[in-house]
């Protein structure tokens, strides 16, 4: 926060501000999204005209001069839209969100305090241009259809006088006065701030600054986009950190949420009062069966309270999933542009809830497939025609709810994965042998595209390339006790199948026994539990592996991994098991002593000096009250294959997942 703000009252309304610019300006990208789509909807226009009007006019009242100046810019261009002197066109609505992007900039330097590097007067100046395009246009249009209606000449009107008033508030050298529909902003002499004059403007299907190239002054360099090509395109999802900040510390919840929670508070506190009547009042009880009956129903009561108290309060956390999906729609439109490519975007369940730390890490990962799925799954559009598809693309995400999970499909309908190319550029890179590649089926294979390094792209582009966006996606979702994974069909696309838990604070987990240890393994991870014995435990090239319906098991004892003292000689005893693990497409088999029971469990960080620890997701405390250890399996899995790296190919592809039905 700027020091000029340091007034209690003062921060609080620039908070307040922070929030709703933020929220404003990500709504405005959907809202250009569509009026390209659909350039003739003067609702729409309406629309996104006043939530730009708002924003200038906020700002202005706080003194926020930069931002108010390229707002005013892109007012004027917006309102010669709405008047029709000027048409939606991709290049106009490049340049309206270039401006946008520059705001966004602006609204977190508000927020850090510290100044941006944006080039406001370069952004400023296209907006100018494309006004006095605009203009152009308008007035040799002008002589045929007749000027805009009453209604909208009113609103102008209106909207007019609240920009004076705002603009008075927040005037500078630098900002131009406000202006009506009719005498728009002046436009800098081309010579005073543009290298060479800018030709003719051509006809009205084309502004003089469709491309960066061809527009006077600086090239459309914002900090947004100059992030996008340098870090290979994660610019989106920086943007969406950047917008995380202080805004993000706080959550929206419903008044008929807080209610419910309230009322679940009063029965609790009734409960409790039983219990501590029950528990204090013991003079002179003759009847000690009627007591403890009682206090178990007291205790019977309260444990439905709890339930339902805890179910209410994870409500008050949850968030719809359109707060992710939202930012996606001006995603695809400028990776569609700049590749050549025609996509439609299509959003299914965005109403459907999660959990607000799940909300927060799933924004990375379903970013890097959409990227890849746009760069390396849909075709061009002479392509796709050549092959009897329709020339435009689609990427549709879907999400719902199944029993206590969250699945996210992301599905497209390019090219489909080629998963002879995978096993070639995977025996190519010493992944797997050449033997290997020829026993995996497709399912196994198309999964190596989940392994760090690995790409199939035979060029780095800044889109994608480099080998880290599906590790990156695997590794974030796991680290949420998630899944993920695909299926592709050639020609005719792919898709990406994310399982999500409904929150990650409380979970199911299955109880396992190293005597004397206890760990608790999330329930979520668990596929099966298999009773074995010593013999049914083989050997391929020194690890253990367990041979599970004709399929090829690698095994861990949780004994040697955690280092238990080990009490009994011979092995793995007699009434072992063998738990079941999956995270994406692999299989683990742990080696326990017992499984006694499963538990509800309300997952406790380590704190810092235990944080570092690998294999460890946080603790709990039992209904015995004791300290159980949570497994992390996704990190003990991807330890495994670590581990294995320098051992045979064959045992290596074994560990990742993808050797066939082989048997000893």
């Amino acid at each position: 926060m700027g020091d000029g703000f340091d007034n209690d009252e003062m921060k609080e309304i620039v908070q307040d501000f922070l929030q709703e610019a933020t929220e404003m300006l990500e709504g405005l990208d959907n809202f250009f999204v569509q009026l390209e789509n659909n350039p003739e909807d003067k609702t729409l226009l309406n629309e996104i005209f006043r939530t730009a009007h708002s924003i200038k006019g906020s700002a202005g009242f706080i003194g926020l001069t930069r931002i108010v100046e390229v707002a005013h810019h892109a007012e004027n261009v917006l309102n010669q839209l709405r008047s029709g002197n000027m048409r939606a066109e991709p290049a106009v609505i490049d340049i309206i969100l270039e401006a946008m992007d520059a705001l966004k900039v602006l609204v977190n330097e508000v927020k850090t305090g510290e100044q941006a590097d944006v080039d406001i007067e370069g952004i400023n100046m296209k907006l100018d241009l494309l006004l006095q395009w605009g203009e152009d246009t308008g007035s040799a249009e002008g002589a045929k259809e007749e000027p805009a209606g009453e209604e909208m000449a009113a609103a102008v009107r209106e909207e007019q006088a609240i920009d004076r008033v705002a603009s008075s508030g927040a005037s500078s050298p630098a900002s131009p006065p406000p202006s009506s529909p009719e005498t728009p902003a002046p436009t800098p002499p081309p010579a005073a701030s543009a290298p060479p004059a800018s030709p003719p403007p051509p006809p009205p299907s084309t502004p003089p600054v469709a491309s960066p190239s061809s527009a006077p002054g600086p090239q459309r360099v914002t900090p947004a986009a100059s992030r996008e090509e340098a870090q290979g395109g994660d610019a989106q999802g920086a943007r969406g950190g950047e917008a995380a900040g202080e805004a993000d510390q706080t959550i929206r919840v419903e008044i008929s949420r807080l209610d419910s929670v309230m009322n679940l508070v009063g029965e609790l506190v009734l409960g409790r009062n039983r219990l501590v009547k029950l528990s204090g009042d013991v003079d002179g009880v003759v009847d000690f069966e009627q007591r403890i009956k009682e206090v178990a129903e007291a205790i019977s009561q309260l444990n439905r309270v709890t339930t339902d108290l805890q179910t209410a309060v994870i409500k008050t956390r949850m968030q719809p999933i359109k707060k992710v999906l939202g930012k996606f729609p001006r995603m695809v439109r400028d990776l569609s542009r700049k590749m050549g490519k025609s996509i439609r975007l299509e959003l299914v369940g965005e109403e459907t809830e999660l959990d607000k730390s799940v909300i927060e890490e799933i924004g990375d990962p379903l970013v890097h497939i959409i990227r890849n799925s746009i760069d390396h799954g849909i075709e061009l559009p002479d392509d796709r025609v050549s092959h009897g598809k329709d020339p435009e693309g689609l990427v549709r995400i879907s999400a719902y709810q199944e029993g206590n999970s969250i699945v996210i499909e992301i599905n497209d309908d390019g090219r489909g994965i080629d998963v002879e190319k995978v096993k070639k550029k995977a025996v190519e890179r010493g992944i797997i042998t050449e033997e290997d590649s020829r026993r995996m089926t497709d399912a196994e294979a198309v999964n190596i595209i989940f392994l760090p390094g690995f790409s199939t792209a035979d060029k780095v582009t800044d889109v994608s390339g480099r080998g880290v966006g599906m590790d990156v996606v695997r590794t974030n979702i796991s680290k949420i006790n998630g899944s993920v994974d695909v299926t592709t069909q050639k020609g005719s696309g792919s898709t990406f199948t994310i399982r999500l838990p409904l929150t990650i604070a409380i979970i199911q987990a299955l109880m396992v026994t190293i005597h004397p240890e206890t760990y608790a393994i999330p329930l979520a991870s668990v596929v099966e539990t298999v009773k074995i014995t010593e013999k049914d435990i083989k050997t391929i090239s020194g690890s253990e592996v367990l041979n599970l319906r004709q399929q090829v098991l690698p095994l861990i004892r949780l004994r040697d991994e955690f280092k238990v003292p080990q009490e009994e000689t011979g092995g793995a005893p007699p009434g072992s098991y063998v738990v079941v693990v999956q995270i994406g497409s692999k299989n683990l088999g742990l080696v326990v002593d017992r499984l006694p029971y499963q538990e509800e469990v309300v997952i406790k960080s380590m704190g810092p000096l235990l944080a570092g620890i690998r294999g460890l997701a946080g603790a709990t405390i039992t209904g015995d009250g004791k300290v159980v250890i949570i497994l992390d399996v996704g990190e003990i899995l991807q330890d495994v294959s670590l581990r294995t790296r320098g051992s045979t190919p064959q045992m290596e592809s074994m560990e990742t997942g993808v050797l066939g039905a082989a048997s000893r």
